[in-house]
């Protein structure tokens, strides 16, 4: 049969996953009676909670005897490691833009990606029955985008569709005809993406994709390259430098079918499969024929950005509520998470204790502790902290961001003001429709970390802010960081009641009454700059005196809910989030209150 491969590449939330629902139905790869879940492929908790892909998946259909293999990608920039692997497998892609939103900063980042590797892209413009639809101008953002890129002049020609991915139509014409479907879109795809370039010589595969199965162990998705592999075949992997990492034998091999994957005997170079019988060999290594003496070369993944420490949770609460909790399992976890998400980077401290994970932003590192937590995992991690570089004269280097907001004209006037004290640089201001304005900003990732909770509540919930890597610059001075101190529990108990409204006009808190606490947790904003340890068990004191109103019922303000993202952003150096798997729980650094007063005496001295 013959074969195409092609990724869908987009902005976070302009239709990819609803698009693969709709070229599923319409290629009849899901039963008319079959019923499947909204947006199938986010096939993870997380992902259909968040409404966002985090990690890439295959399927396939077939169109006119042409067996179709589509990778859906992650929109999000923090998720990029995935995109940059995903596009080695690929000879063609769709470019879905927002009719109205037109190419955003991750749109950039995809479109780059695609474009270095040489592929031509078809471009859709979805959404095409939004009132505030733009189509024209989009178009000519799109160009513009591919011309800054350095598209060559085959790849500045390429193709346009105007549809509705979630109604399920594309045509060449922004008004339809509708009744066609998706049939344009497939059409195009058979003539504008190429066959898959087979080379000569024995199998050869590069690990794009890895997972874990229960019952087969590990699953390694990638395209052929060369060659044919048939199931109990002998492979060896080899790793990025040439050298040998492991030999055995393929146990099983995997098409994927629709929605399914479905094993099958053998498979030849151009397809996309996944194989399974092997331990060692992971993502970006050479899966080949035992003759095979060279690697392939992989594509090289842009460098962490963000880090942070993951530490043992060591509070007088640890392992109350979760059942993973010793540094082993925790080292265990987090290396089998670099192993498949090369954008990751784990490394251990000196006392063993404590590990260090970069990563590409808050987001994605968020993603991981709440998958962790799910697992049952108990640990505590710190602020994330940006990753700095020298130059070759010995200046700090700090990652520089390209910030897009979107907001009301109302709110523009404050955005500025806040991301000016975060030492931001902004290059464009232009009215995006809709008595809106785009802002486009250069600002230090630092400064960024904790911002968007403020930017909601600074525009009333109204503005929609886009973050993309844009380079290395040199360090932009001191940010001011928070402003307020927290009220820190100064004995353990439960939280009562009577105690937390008396302590109210001190600042708003962050717990309910009834809520285990120990001596250091965090369980208040203060509403000065300092820190205040504070009672919060205290109850009230029992009179035989009744007298009307005596006892009337407390009445307290709701606290502050503290997701993990925001908590992660607000806390300072000194503080740590515990994460469990039924709560999310602030605490200082060092508990007791004489290590604290030490701590910040050595602080001083350094300073």
């Amino acid at each position: 049969m013959k074969l195409r491969n092609i990724a869908i590449i987009a902005h976070v939330d302009h239709g990819k996953t609803t698009l693969v629902d709709a070229l599923l139905k319409q290629s009849g790869s899901v039963r008319d009676n079959q019923r499947v879940d909204e947006r199938v492929m986010d096939s993870n908790d997380i992902e259909k909670e968040r409404g966002i892909t985090i990690l890439a998946k295959a399927t396939s259909v077939v169109w006119k005897d042409v067996r179709i293999n589509i990778v859906d990608t992650p929109g999000h920039a923090d998720f990029g490691g995935e995109v940059e692997r995903i596009l080695n497998m690929v000879d063609g892609a769709v470019l879905l833009v927002d009719a109205a939103e037109g190419p955003m900063p991750q749109t950039k980042f995809v479109v780059g990606k695609a474009l270095k590797v040489g592929l031509k892209p078809i471009v859709a413009v979805n959404k095409i029955d939004r009132p505030d639809a733009r189509a024209d101008e989009v178009i000519n953002e799109v160009f513009d985008l591919f011309a800054a890129l350095d598209a060559t002049d085959e790849q500045l020609d390429f193709p346009i569709l105007y549809g509705s991915g979630r109604d399920g139509w594309m045509n060449f014409d922004p008004s339809g005809p509708k009744d066609e479907g998706l049939a344009p879109l497939f059409d195009l795809v058979l003539k504008h993406v190429p066959e898959p370039t087979v080379e000569e010589g024995p199998f050869r595969m590069i690990g794009t994709i890895l997972e874990a199965n229960p019952f087969l162990g590990r699953i390694i998705t990638g395209r052929i390259a060369s060659g044919s592999i048939k199931s109990n075949q002998a492979v060896k992997v080899l790793a990025r430098d040439g050298s040998l990492l492991e030999q055995g034998r393929i146990s099983k091999i995997l098409a994927f079918r629709g929605l399914d994957r479905q094993p099958i005997d053998e498979a030849h170079a151009g397809d996309i499969i996944a194989i399974a019988g092997l331990s060692k060999g992971t993502v970006a290594d050479t899966f080949c024929d035992p003759s095979v003496a060279e690697p392939m070369e992989a594509q090289p993944i842009d460098p962490p950005t963000v880090t942070m420490s993951f530490l043992v949770n060591d509070s007088p609460l640890a392992g109350t509520e979760g059942d993973k909790v010793t540094s082993r399992v925790i080292r265990d976890r987090l290396l089998k998470e670099a192993e498949g998400n090369v954008a990751l980077k784990v490394e251990e401290s000196a006392d063993k204790d404590s590990f260090f994970v970069s990563g590409r932003g808050e987001l994605q590192l968020s993603v991981l502790i709440e998958t962790m937590r799910r697992e049952g995992f108990e640990l505590a991690v710190s602020r994330p902290r940006v990753v700095m570089k020298k130059d070759e004269d010995g200046q700090f280097l700090e990652p520089i961001e390209e910030v897009v907001i979107d907001v009301d004209e109302e709110h523009a006037g404050v955005v500025v003001q806040k991301m000016s004290e975060r030492k931001a640089e902004m290059v464009e201001l232009r009215p995006s429709g809709g008595d809106r304005q785009r802002l486009v900003f250069l600002a230090p990732t630092r400064g960024l970390i904790g911002y968007q909770s403020e930017l909601l509540t600074d525009t009333r919930g109204t503005a929609v802010m886009n973050r993309l890597f844009h380079s290395y610059q040199p360090y932009k001075g001191e940010i001011a960081g928070r402003v307020n101190g927290v009220l820190i529990a100064n004995e353990p108990g439960e939280a009562v009641a009577y105690a937390l409204w008396n302590l109210e006009d001190r600042g708003p808190m962050v717990i309910d009454p009834g809520v285990k606490v120990y001596q250091g947790m965090i369980v208040g904003i203060h509403s000065r700059d300092n820190d205040l340890e504070v009672n919060v068990l205290k109850g009230k004191k029992l009179t035989n005196i009744r007298a009307a109103g005596k006892d009337e019922a407390v009445k307290l303000t709701p606290p502050i809910r503290m997701t993990l993202e925001r908590a992660l952003s607000w806390i300072q150096d000194d503080e740590l989030v515990e994460v469990t798997p039924k709560s999310i729980r602030l605490r200082k650094l060092y508990l007791d209150p004489h290590e604290r007063k030490r701590f910040e005496k050595q602080k001083l001295a350094v300073a």
